[in-house]
């Protein structure tokens, strides 16, 4: 058996070929995972319910993407052309999350090709993000049992907070956020546990960190855990500010998929962001989560 790993052609849409979000990453990524003989074969998710939606963001809002009609000032702060594609996008995405979760409590390990839009909150979207795909999946667990005390680990260079928002006042889910001190968001929310990194931070010091933080939160025993995996951590990435090698990112994704996984903790990986200057180095960089992952199995 492989490793499960959802995708979907839906996942690009049709923002533009000049826009700063390079939406091609999706389907590339695909391929190149094919292409190395990463995945075999992928398993195709489901547009997520308004039902399920709503159990992390308001109805008003989930409708307002569906038909179209969120004000301007709303589609400015997420950055797509609120355009069919994008919102065909946004609910597909996010059922690739919903049963990447699932896949991985059966399997105890499984990835998105796409997930990770952790500034979108219960009211609305912001920076590239329109649902909140892991909060949704982790409310989906939740509702129906299938996890009590879930973790989300987000190593994305933007501080997630989104999640830190929808979470703040729920005992079931706790939020961690390690990433850079001066990035977007300005103003950050407030997770459970925040490291935050100084400017131009390596590998050493990164790496370091890192096993620090799981170490406090192994003691927490979890019984769930997403994994956000930005890679926009890299030192080449256009929007990020540390300077993690390839190598630092690779060593990253196996730290933390280790931990969980001797635990026998089912982990659920997702994207998270990536605007490398390098569109070839993009999509290696994003697929060191599957290949990771698929050790395991």
């Amino acid at each position: 058996m492989g490793l499960p790993v959802v995708n979907h052609k839906d996942y690009f849409a049709k923002i533009g070929d000049d826009h700063k979000f390079p939406i091609n990453k999706f389907s590339e990524l695909a391929k190149y995972l094919k292409e190395k003989k990463i995945v075999k074969e992928f398993i195709y998710p489901s547009p997520c319910s308004i039902e399920t939606l709503s159990k992390a963001h308001s109805l008003d809002y989930i409708n307002n993407i569906k038909n179209k009609t969120l004000d301007k000032d709303g589609v400015k702060k997420i950055g797509f052309p609120l355009v069919d594609s994008v919102v065909k996008r946004s609910f597909i995405a996010t059922g690739g999350t919903v049963l990447s979760a699932k896949l991985a409590i059966k399997s105890g390990i499984s990835c998105n090709t796409a997930g990770g839009s952790h500034h979108a909150n219960f009211n609305g979207g912001a920076g590239y993000c329109v649902f909140n795909d892991v909060a949704v999946a982790a409310k989906y667990l939740i509702e129906r049992g299938l996890a009590n005390k879930i973790l989300i680990v987000d190593l994305d260079v933007h501080q997630g907070n989104g999640n830190a928002d929808i979470f703040k006042d729920d005992n079931h889910v706790f939020t961690f956020s390690m990433h850079s001190k001066t990035n977007y968001p300005a103003k950050k929310s407030l997770s459970n546990y925040d490291v935050e990194l100084e400017d131009n931070t390596e590998d050493k010091i990164y790496l370091e960190k890192l096993k620090q933080c799981l170490y406090e939160l192994n003691q927490y025993f979890f019984d769930f855990v997403f994994y956000i995996a930005g890679v926009d951590i890299h030192y080449n990435d256009r929007l990020g500010k540390l300077k993690i090698s390839d190598e630092g990112v690779r060593m990253r994704d196996q730290i933390v998929i280790e931990n969980f996984f001797s635990q026998r903790i089912p982990l659920c990986g997702v994207l998270g962001g990536g605007y490398n200057k390098n569109f070839e180095k993009l999509i290696e960089l994003h697929s060191y989560l599957h290949e990771t992952c698929s050790k395991y199995i």
